[in-house]
């Protein structure tokens, strides 16, 4: 597997690798910065209200550890009123606006870290990445998650392989709520304190019309008393503008996205 992909990275020239933090982009950047070293792979992170801090620290830890030429740029999504009306299609302005800033700023190839699994979901970010060129090696060698997870470990990147999915903040916004830069400030204060409290495999603060849901996996659900629950919705009270509060907290297994609501085009 690592020699498939290495021979097709070797044959794309300079590289531009967008990376969010998530192992599947991390991965790829580590595997196409060893192969072909500094001089032709420049790494892009778009840093923004939507994207958790976390993954941007975590990208400047391995930038520094791996000596990678990164970039961090601000894609501009925010800035784009199609983007923040939150429609069906909101991955498709988030993508464009991040391969047109990066297509701006190198006449490099641009790599995603798109995998086989993003196959079986509607992914309009991926046609925002057909129109600008983007390539997506893991795609191309036919690998999966699992797959990407298994590259982490056999290139000694520890616990990389095992983090697990976060996609943007945006994403926790049901479909047509305007997205705005203080509601997704609040989302991530309130899914860190719920780390803290609770230490989750996986949580999601989901803003939808009806109120506010705490996604949490099945064992930490089941693991949490009422008395927990209502300790926690008095401390997420506080984290949250008062007309997102008022209409109620609630607390639900998580289900992957849950906020996305509607028919693929």
């Amino acid at each position: 597997m690592t020699d498939g992909l290495r021979e097709i990275l070797g044959d794309m020239g300079p590289l531009a690798i967008a990376v969010s933090g998530g192992v599947d982009s991390m991965t790829l950047a580590v595997l196409a910065h060893r192969t072909l070293g500094c001089e032709k792979v420049m790494v892009m992170h778009a840093a923004s209200a939507a994207v958790p801090r976390e993954a941007t620290e975590r990208v400047r830890h391995w930038a520094r550890t791996e000596g990678w030429d990164l970039n961090v740029i601000d894609a501009g999504e925010l800035a784009d009123e199609r983007y923040r009306n939150n429609p069906l299609d909101r991955c498709f302005f988030c993508k464009g606006n991040l391969y047109g800033t990066i297509a701006a700023l190198t006449d490099r190839q641009v790599l995603s870290g798109a995998n086989t699994d993003d196959l079986g979901e509607y992914r309009p970010g991926l046609d925002a990445a057909r129109e600008y060129g983007v390539r997506h090696p893991y795609l191309e060698a036919g690998i999966g998650k699992s797959g990407v997870r298994g590259l982490a470990r056999e290139l000694g990147l520890g616990d990389l392989s095992d983090l697990p999915a976060s996609p943007c903040l945006s994403s926790r916004v049901e479909t047509l709520i305007r997205i705005e830069p203080e509601m997704l400030s609040a989302i991530h204060a309130v899914e860190l304190l719920v780390l803290d409290r609770l230490s989750p495999r996986t949580v999601r603060c989901r803003v939808r019309k009806t109120g506010v849901v705490i996604e949490l996996d099945a064992a930490s659900l089941d693991a949490a008393s009422p008395a927990t629950r209502a300790n926690l919705t008095a401390s997420i009270t506080g984290l949250l503008p008062a007309a997102l509060a008022d209409k109620g907290i609630s607390f639900a297994p998580y289900r992957n996205g849950s906020a996305f609501v509607g028919v693929k085009p």
